[in-house]
Formats: structure tokens, C-alpha cells, sequence
């Protein structure tokens, strides 16, 4: 694999429209020989893989240990995807700047902040993404509060909250479910860059949300006080970590994006056992490629470290890391179209934006499906 140091890839102002619709996914491979545990990997799609050529992984934040980067990094630490024949390169990149490049299979994956998130810019851009895994089964998302103001959700009541271009939609439905509703009973105004120390200091403003393994952190380095409001304590549907494809690359090499599939959880679960060692790879590369997000390694380890134990707690027994579960992926979206998401219209069906095909690189016991060295 080669990971491609360069600067962050700009924002794009507009996605370029694909072919739409993953009702129909379909990653047969034909007659190219399944991966069989313990097996030798066979020639035939050591041969397919190769024909996919160099295959692109752009990350949501720089080289940020978050779910669906650091799993991608891992696996490639530990030479996962060499093995199976596979030609990866990495490029840091932010979130919203990815979806146009994937939609027009300029890159082939990339890493989304939320299922909800995917499944917004597919829609407003007919887009055929296809989200393969999400590791997150909650939302990521927390609003942090200065002490002393609120001892309840409902004591936001007449305030104003910072916000980083605008109010995550599951904080937004956290507030909904207390008769908050953002421009009737509380403002929000833009506070500038990412430093939730320099927010916290803002006079005109209550707190600001963020994700609860980044600002959290953050906040109790610098020893300044908040208090918490999170997501999962108050059961809003969500998702995190989300590593998602196009159909056009899926429909031309299937084999490549089940066995790039095959070893980015493979990757997980080596992240998940081992936060800490995980966390450290990132910050090789964050500092390897100049550190332009100022991003120190305290705050990579509380990053993953808080990841990986949200994703193992949630995860069911018996099911692999990152299988998408749709049902609860209907339900978020159920619930953030009630607050408007997707516009006026009914919430989108979770099927249309997934595949089963992680599900079939692990075994009944959840293991990853792996061949002989």
C-alpha cells in the first residue's frame, strides 16, 4: 500500500451527479474462487484484485484515529492489504470534500461522519453510494455546556449555542425531544476554527456540541469545566464511522472491494484489541505529514480509545465489527426526518445505501475470513 502525504483536498462547493439507486448491489464474483479460511489465496483473484489498479481511500480528517480512518491505517501497518493482492493508497482529506470524488469514482472509498450523512449527500446529488460498514451503532455527537448554567436540557431555554457550521442533527433531536427547537426557543450563532477551549471562553454563547471522543477530551486537558450532555444517555438513534464505496467500482471489481472490505475490519478488530498501539500508528503519519490540524497524540489516543470502546460495547455478540444493522439505520433516519433533514418529503429507505457485503467476509463465529499467509 502507498499513503500519499500531500495537502488536505479542498472543499468541494458542489457534487457532480451519478447513475443512482444500490437496491441492487451485486458483488459476485463469478467464477473467481471464494476466500477460504486458512486456504491459500487463489491466483484467479489475486488476479482480479490486481486489475483494479491503484485503489483510492481518502480519510474524513486528516490521519485522525477515528472510526473508518483508523482501521484503514492499521490494515495497512500490518500489510493486510498486500496480502491480498490489493494496490491501496491513502490520502488525508476531510469529509465533505470526498463525496463528489466518490461519486464520480475519481476515488473509490472514503470515510463518512454518519450513515444519515451519507445518505444526505446521495440524495441531494443522486449519488449511487453504497455504505459498507458502519462501526458506530449511536451518534457520535455531545453538547458541552459551561458549568453552572443549565441542570437540565430544558434550562437552554433562551440561549445561545456555538456551533461549528451547523447543529449536528442528533443534538438537534436530543433538544427537539425537550421542545427546544433551534430559531423558536434557542439561537445558535458560528464560533471559527476547531479549539473547543477558545469556544468555551466565548461570553455570548451557552456551549457548543462536538464529538464526544475529540472536544470532551480536549476540554479536561486544558482543566476547563463542562457539563456533558450525551446522546447515547438519552437513546437518540445515530451512527459513526461509516466507510462507504460507489456502485460503479463495486460493479466492476467486486472481488477488489470484498477483499479491501476484508481487510479494513480486519484492521478494527487488530484497533479495537488494542486502542492505544492503534492510536500511535495515526500520529506517525499525522506528524510524517507536518501535523497541519494540530493534532496531538493525548488527543489521538483519548480519540480512539473512546471509539473503540463505544463500538465494542454496541456491537452485538456474534456479529463482526462495523456490519451495518439496518434496522437501526432506519430508525435514525426515520427520526432525523422528523427534524427536517431530508427536507419535506418521507425519510429515505436505510436499504437503498447498503450492502450485506461485509457481513459475508466473516464466519458464523464472527471471525474475519482470512487465507494462509
Amino acid at each position: 500500500m502507498r499513503i500519499r502525504h500531500a495537502a488536505a483536498l479542498a472543499l468541494t462547493a458542489g457534487l457532480i451527479a451519478a447513475a443512482c439507486g444500490s437496491d441492487d448491489d451485486d458483488t459476485s464474483a463469478g467464477d473467481t474462487p471464494d476466500v477460504v479460511a486458512g486456504e491459500a489465496f487463489a491466483d484467479e483473484r489475486c488476479a482480479a484484485n490486481e486489475a483494479a489498479g491503484t485503489i483510492t481511500y481518502l480519510t474524513g480528517f486528516d490521519y485522525a484515529a477515528a472510526a473508518s480512518i483508523i482501521e484503514v491505517i492499521v490494515a495497512d501497518d500490518q500489510g493486510y492489504y498486500d496480502e491480498l493482492c490489493l494496490d491501496v493508497e491513502i490520502q488525508p482529506s476531510f469529509s465533505a470534500a470526498n463525496y463528489a470524488l466518490i461519486a464520480e469514482n475519481d476515488a473509490q472509498f472514503s470515510s463518512g461522519g454518519s450513515f444519515s450523512e451519507v445518505v444526505e449527500f446521495a440524495r441531494n446529488n443522486d449519488a449511487a453510494f453504497v455504505a459498507l460498514t458502519v462501526d458506530g451503532r449511536a451518534p457520535i455527537d455531545v453538547l458541552m455546556v459551561k458549568p453552572g448554567v443549565t441542570s437540565s436540557l430544558s434550562d437552554l431555554e433562551g440561549t445561545t449555542i456555538g456551533v461549528k457550521g451547523k447543529l449536528p442533527t442528533s443534538v438537534q433531536v436530543m433538544l427537539a425531544q425537550q421542545d427546544l427547537v433551534e430559531g423558536e426557543n434557542f439561537d445558535t450563532v458560528a464560533v471559527e476554527g476547531f479549539d473547543p477551549v477558545a469556544h468555551m471562553a466565548i461570553e455570548a454563547i451557552v456551549g457548543v456540541p462536538g464529538w464526544r471522543s475529540n472536544e470532551p477530551g480536549a476540554l479536561e486537558r486544558a482543566d476547563v469545566g463542562f457539563d456533558l450532555y450525551d446522546t447515547v444517555d438519552v437513546d437518540i438513534p445515530g451512527s459513526f464511522g461509516v466507510i462507504y464505496t460507489n456502485q460503479q467500482f463495486i460493479d466492476e471489481h467486486p472481488t477488489a472491494v470484498e477483499d479491501f472490505m476484508r481487510a479494513t475490519v480486519r484492521g478494527l478488530a487488530d484497533a479495537i484489541a488494542d486502542p492505544e498501539a492503534a492510536a500511535n500508528v495515526a500520529v506517525e503519519l499525522i506528524n510524517a505529514g507536518g501535523n497541519p490540524n494540530f493534532l496531538s497524540p493525548e488527543g489521538e489516543v483519548f480519540r480512539w480509545t473512546t471509539d473503540a470502546a463505544l463500538i465494542a460495547e454496541l456491537t452485538p455478540d456474534g456479529v463482526g465489527f462495523g456490519v451495518p444493522d439496518p434496522d437501526g439505520l432506519q430508525t435514525e433516519l426515520d427520526t432525523y426526518a422528523e427534524v427536517g433533514l431530508f427536507g419535506d418529503g418521507d425519510a429515505p429507505t436505510a436499504g437503498d445505501y447498503l450492502s450485506d457485503l461485509v457481513d459475508r467476509v466473516y464466519a458464523d463465529d464472527a471471525q474475519v475470513i482470512w487465507p494462509a499467509s
